[in-house]
């Protein structure tokens, strides 16, 4: 009998607001076998006393105190973990952290990611092609490392007009840059094959799987982000910045896919929406 994996991740905009907001009896409520952070903003010790003991918790604090910072949580203790991306003299710290888990006699590696928000024209954005073409390699290296591979987080990048509620009034900013998109054009197109990105450039293709995409189809959103200004989220003008993306493999185990909208603007604990997805290993 395959063994049930239910794998969530969100950007918290900071842990402990995220707690005070009514976090806590969200994940008390959801069943979460695996649960991946991204903009902590915390000590381990800060999410030990908040998760408990019954988390095993994996942690890698940005250079920055009080910046980013990305965790994996999890029932099962972690086999290993690294924090490893990009060349010796690149800073990922706070962004990228790694670990493989045993679910039903298979190893599943699990990715929580936090990539640059970015601001086109500055080095922001530098930054933000840097890592890029960081996770570019790896991820090659991770599909070779564990068939049942996943990479989850803020991803920071609306890849396709779907994903972004007023794509139009953005097509010159970060977040939604054609040479942004690119990457994930090449990210998901079929393995080996030579892929034309929106930009133009070509490449070849990683043949990893967009879960939320491949849950949803082709329709617009369902979006993981909306600004806390104005009437974003009542008026559901918003972002899918927040993705699962799963080796071929592992995406076709999955079972379910939801992400986790608040009722009401004022029952929001982030400015983004925790996306929840079920494996089944």
């Amino acid at each position: 009998m395959p063994t049930p994996l239910r794998v969530a991740s969100v950007n918290t905009n900071g842990v402990r607001a995220a707690f005070r907001k009514g976090m806590g009896p969200w994940l008390d409520a959801r069943g979460v076998d695996i649960l991946a952070l991204q903009e902590v903003r915390a000590t381990t010790e800060d999410l030990e006393g908040l998760l408990g003991d019954e988390w095993s918790i994996v942690h890698d604090a940005a250079t920055a105190k009080g910046r980013a910072g990305v965790a994996l949580a999890s029932r099962n203790r972690a086999s290993i973990h690294r924090v490893t991306l990009g060349d010796d003299d690149f800073d990922s710290a706070g962004r990228w952290l790694e670990a493989d888990y045993e679910v039903g006699g298979s190893i599943v590696t699990v990715v929580s990611t936090y990539v640059h928000s970015g601001e086109a024209g500055t080095a922001k954005q530098d930054e933000k092609w840097k890592f890029l073409a960081a996770m570019e390699q790896r991820l090659p290296e991770l599909a070779a490392h564990s068939e049942y591979a996943l990479v989850v987080g803020d991803l920071n990048v609306g890849h396709r007009t779907l994903d972004i509620r007023n794509w139009k009034g953005n097509v010159k900013r970060a977040g939604f840059l054609p040479q942004e998109r690119a990457y994930f054009d090449r990210f998901i197109g079929p393995a080996g094959e030579t892929v034309t990105a929106v930009d133009g450039t070509t490449g070849a293709g990683l043949g990893w799987v967009d879960v939320g995409r491949m849950a949803a189809g082709e329709v617009d959103g369902p979006y993981t982000w909306w600004s806390w200004r104005g009437q974003a989220f009542d008026n559901d003008t918003g972002w899918r910045i927040d993705y699962q993306l799963a080796t071929p493999a592992l995406a076709q185990k999955v079972t379910a896919y939801s992400v986790d909208r608040a009722d009401a603007w004022d029952q929001r604990w982030s400015d983004h929406a925790p996306v929840v997805v079920d494996y089944a290993i």
